[in-house]
């Protein structure tokens, strides 16, 4: 659950940053957020499922969160969250 909530934060976080950076992708501070959210949710959990190993699992699920594991979340679910947030904004600004 604690990997989760770390993605989650750290998505909200990439889609605002994502929003900041690229002008033409940004939906507004609560849009970014949302589309982060969901993005650090979502593709957090691919890449965490793409990358991990059962014996890794096992490891982690033993000795709690340690330094490594929280900074994969934070970087699965930062990258997650801005680039659903980019993704979407380029399709929004596209259409209109």
């Amino acid at each position: 659950m604690e990997q989760l909530i770390i993605q989650l934060v750290a998505g909200a976080i990439g889609g605002n940053a994502a929003g900041k950076a690229m002008p033409n992708a940004n939906l507004g501070g609560l849009g970014n957020t949302i589309a982060g959210l969901v993005g650090g949710g979502i593709l957090g959990q691919i890449v965490q499922m793409l990358l991990s190993s059962g014996a890794v699992d096992a490891a982690a699920g033993a000795a709690g969160l340690d330094i490594g594991s929280i900074v994969a979340n934070l970087a699965s679910g930062g990258i997650g969250g801005a680039v659903l947030t980019a993704i979407i904004g380029m399709l929004k600004n596209r259409s209109a």
